[in-house]
């Protein structure tokens, strides 16, 4: 039985669509949506801390600045996914079962699943700080569990609330959001400029390329154009087939990498003023130390937002991973679920761990070899195989045999995947886990996330290439109505 959808892309509604194929009469979306979606996502004041992070690594500013530079073009990476939006009309981790098969994609948007929960709770620890310091700011109350509670849940309750409404409404947020918490963030970025030590960072001596340089490249990569590329096709798959897809690839890398460039060139100036920015307890507070008392306010505010906006990406993203896995609840229901445990490991890293650097390390070197791998094999099945036969269900969920697989379970891009993995964990140095190739000239290279890449991708490659034709059928014409619930719980 057919089931049309006439509000699933309407403002201020509950979200209508789960990770069925959007029909084209409904997609009414726009380039500028998502140049303002992933310009407020990162607008964060997180981004100040890669910064930090690009300094410990002791580079020179002009080092540091082209690791900047390479680390926020890597959202390039989401651009490309984006076109797979475009042209699959579904969700990011839904596409996915073309490449490895409808059950073989499990394992990969587990491991999807898990780096989106990450993320949201390293946006919700962040936010929480951020917010316990506005507590005490505008009340005078102490910091105390109980504070820390209260912001937390109240945070929480804040992303839950915007990730329940759908993506039409979350493009109007995300828009405002750029606007008013971008220009906070400008205005929190000129007073902390002041006071620069400007000899210090001009004067910084060349660091290593190989032990410094490189390795650093690495980490900022996993934690932009690596960790956001699973979410891609989640926000472009209302997109018409009429939009080029070099307006895509610029407007998503292009709205992402601008806001990440500056915050993080902010970080790599800050530290001449705070060298303790990437050790301290709560990095928040501590960029607020360096501002004037009177802009205590507009700052916390402007990290509430950019935390908030960034939570709800992920929280929007990680509900539709849950129903690709084969979660049979309603859409609604996943926002809760993923709150849910997002409130359980802010409680451990605040209130037991108590450390906030060394898990968001860890976090970005062991997830960013899962992710870097699948999306390698994705972009490489995406050029040689799907620009011409496209991401449409009935060839996602067919039972065809091709070059020894089914599309139940694609072994082949499961193997590559995998190799990938393996390859970057070998090689991937963090507080929680050292590769036994982790050492000599890789001892703190944390070069695990580019070897997983570059050995996915080009593994896959060289398997698939000489099979390509076998599996190409002519391209269909974009759906004009709802195919039916594919898909969909």
């Amino acid at each position: 039985m057919m089931t049309q959808h006439t509000n699933g892309n309407r403002p201020w509604h509950i979200e209508q669509h789960g990770i069925n194929t959007i029909p084209e009469l409904e997609k009414k979306g726009h380039p500028q949506d998502l140049f303002w979606v992933w310009f407020a996502a990162n607008i964060g004041i997180l981004g100040v801390l890669y910064g930090g992070i690009i300094v410990s690594y002791h580079l020179s500013f002009l080092q540091s600045i082209l690791t900047a530079a390479i680390g926020s073009l890597s959202f390039i990476i989401v651009g490309i996914l984006s076109i797979a939006g475009r042209d699959g009309s579904a969700p990011m981790l839904t596409l996915s079962r073309a490449v490895f098969g409808t059950r073989g994609n499990l394992l990969p948007t587990i491991v999807s699943w898990v780096n989106l929960l990450g993320w949201e709770s390293v946006t919700v620890i962040t936010g929480t700080l951020s917010f316990e310091a506005l507590l005490q700011t505008i009340f005078g109350v102490n910091a105390s569990l109980y504070t820390s509670i209260a912001s937390m849940v109240i945070f929480i309750g804040l992303v839950v609330l915007f990730g329940l409404l759908g993506q039409a409404t979350l493009v109007i947020i995300q828009k405002i959001a750029a606007w008013l918490f971008g220009l906070l963030t400008f205005s929190v970025i000129l007073l902390l400029l002041h006071g620069t030590h400007w000899n210090e960072v001009f004067t910084e001596p060349s660091g290593s390329w190989i032990r410094g340089f490189l390795p650093a490249v690495s980490m900022i990569i996993a934690g932009n154009g690596i960790s956001w590329g699973n979410a891609a096709a989640d926000y472009s798959r209302y997109q018409p087939h009429t939009v080029p897809k070099r307006t895509i690839l610029w407007v998503v890398t292009l709205g992402s990498s601008i806001p990440v460039f500056i915050l993080m060139m902010v970080g790599v100036l800050l530290t001449s003023r705070a060298p303790e920015l990437v050790t301290a307890a709560n990095p928040i507070a501590a960029i607020g130390r360096l501002l004037p008392a009177w802009m205590a306010i507009p700052y916390l505010i402007a990290a509430i937002g950019g935390m908030l906006t960034q939570a709800d990406l992920g929280l929007y993203s990680s509900g539709l991973n849950l129903l690709a896995m084969g979660v049979k609840v309603a859409r609604h229901k996943t926002i809760v679920i993923d709150a849910f445990i997002m409130g359980l490991i802010t409680v451990y890293v605040l209130f037991i761990h108590q450390n906030f650097m060394g898990p968001f390390e860890s976090f970005l070197s062991l997830g960013g070899a899962g992710l870097a791998a699948w999306e390698a094999t994705f972009i490489v099945d995406g050029w040689m195989i799907r620009r011409k036969t496209g991401y449409l269900p009935r060839i996602s969920h067919s039972t065809q045999r091709k070059f020894g697989w089914t599309h139940e379970i694609n072994g082949v891009a499961l193997l590559c995947w995998g190799i990938g993995i393996m390859v970057g964990l070998l090689f991937t140095n963090s507080p929680l886990f050292n590769g036994p190739l982790a050492i000599g000239i890789f001892a703190n290279s944390n070069l695990g996330v580019l070897f997983a890449f570059l050995s996915s991708g080009l593994l896959y490659g060289a398997m698939v290439y000489p099979h390509r034709n076998e599996q190409v059928q002519p391209r269909p014409r974009p759906i004009q109505r709802d195919p039916g619930n594919v898909g969909k719980p």
